[in-house]
């Protein structure tokens, strides 16, 4: 990070209250803003397809329900992560795979636009060597991953399209089974892989796009270990020892991709119990149009969101039930194979770390844990750029 760099995200760091800085003292803040800090799974642009909503304004999560803007990542230290191209599965007919792709495309666009918009801050990595470069020149990082490949219908060309764009990492489906691979929380109609997944997990390499296990089946993660030649990763996952939900994976399984070079990346959703009610999906949507509401109309809104916090709060996942994941993850799987994929404004978040501008509790706890600074670095951002080169370099060797 330069020295303007470093200033600004400190000056930002001090214009946080104290109460939301928790327990990070100065020597894990300096640390923090040290390191390379990178997460698997923004989801914030499914904000960005209208051009209203402005990445480089800050906003509070108690009002709009967004978790990342660029002032929230200088407070936090986010040096960048994957931007989501994420579509909700649909028909898997002619019909609905392009209107899948039209859509996926739109998204990728709204993504480029928003790096454009902040470009005196933020720019586009391809490489492994880019986000490096980036660190080092102080600025703001911004990966595209795809969530659900169902927009590529049944062209597997389409992936080089998206390559062309930014693609950079993508998993083959969400939660339902799609025409590539079976998801955890659908229907097992391939027993793992379709015959056309196979065929996307060798274009991936071919690539030197990273495969994203995450949603997939556990059948679907076991093929991908076995025909990939380059590390898999779980871009925003969990244990399923500490909490038993199918989108958490067994503690063998974990030591399988660490075995292969692969990263498990650490979600904050499927922790524990979180309100999924219709009463809280109602108030998500009416979030998603703040920037639309009058005065009266946002204030009867934090009213609502209020008066359902008191009734069920959000999330019953704390800071500490992630931190008790993520030390698992790191005993099972080692220091190597282990990093940050919270899953924000994608439903992740936990209290005490409800936005990204508290990611410095992480390297604080990091540090009274015992942990190196070398090991630190590995978990906030090194293993990712480990994994990513790894997988670059497979695609090179053909």
């Amino acid at each position: 990070m330069t020295r303007i760099g470093f200033a600004c995200a400190l000056a930002a760091s001090l214009a946080i209250p104290a109460s939301a800085q928790g327990d990070v003292s100065p020597e894990s803040r300096e640390l923090h803003e040290r390191l390379l800090v990178l997460d698997t799974h923004l989801d914030i642009p499914s904000r960005f397809d209208s051009g209203e909503w402005d990445f480089s304004e800050r906003h509070r999560y108690e009002w709009d329900g967004t978790q990342v803007d660029m002032p929230r990542m200088i407070e936090g230290g986010l040096d960048g992560g994957f931007f989501v191209i994420y579509t909700s599965q649909g028909a898997l007919t002619p019909e609905g795979y392009r209107e899948a792709r039209d859509r996926a495309l739109v998204r990728a666009a709204a993504i480029r636009r928003v790096i454009g918009e902040n470009r005196e801050h933020m720019s586009l990595a391809l490489t492994a060597d880019d986000i490096e470069r980036l660190h080092r020149e102080g600025r703001r990082i911004a990966l595209i991953s795809m969530e659900n490949s169902w927009p590529l219908g049944e062209y597997l060309s389409l992936l080089t399209t998206f390559h062309r764009l930014g693609l950079r990492m993508a998993g083959p489906e969400h939660s339902r089974t799609n025409q590539l691979a079976d998801s955890t929380t659908g229907e097992a109609t391939w027993n793992g892989l379709s015959p056309l997944g196979r065929q996307w997990v060798a274009e991936m390499n071919r690539l030197g796009i990273i495969i994203d296990g995450s949603h997939s089946s556990d059948a679907v993660i076991d093929q991908m270990l076995e025909l990939s030649r380059a590390p898999i990763v779980l871009s925003h996952h969990g244990p399923r020892a500490l909490y038993d939900h199918r989108r958490n994976t067994t503690d063998e399984r974990m030591r399988r991709v660490a075995a292969a070079g692969g990263v498990m990346f650490m979600n904050t959703l499927f922790l524990g119990a979180t309100d999924n009610s219709d009463a809280r999906s109602a108030l998500e949507r009416r979030q998603e149009r703040w920037a639309s509401l009058n005065p009266a109309e946002r204030r009867r809104l934090l009213a609502d969101i209020a008066a359902q916090d008191a009734r069920t709060p959000r999330t019953a996942i704390t800071f500490d039930m992630f931190m008790a994941s993520l030390l698992h993850a790191v005993r099972v799987m080692g220091v190597d194979h282990v990093g940050l994929g919270a899953d924000w404004d994608g439903g992740g978040g936990t209290q005490g770390m409800e936005d990204v501008s508290l990611l410095p509790r992480i390297t604080a706890r990091l540090r009274r844990e015992g942990f190196s600074e070398a090991d630190i670095a590995k978990i906030m951002g090194g293993n990712l750029v480990r994994v990513m080169r790894q997988v670059q370099r497979a695609a090179a060797r053909g």
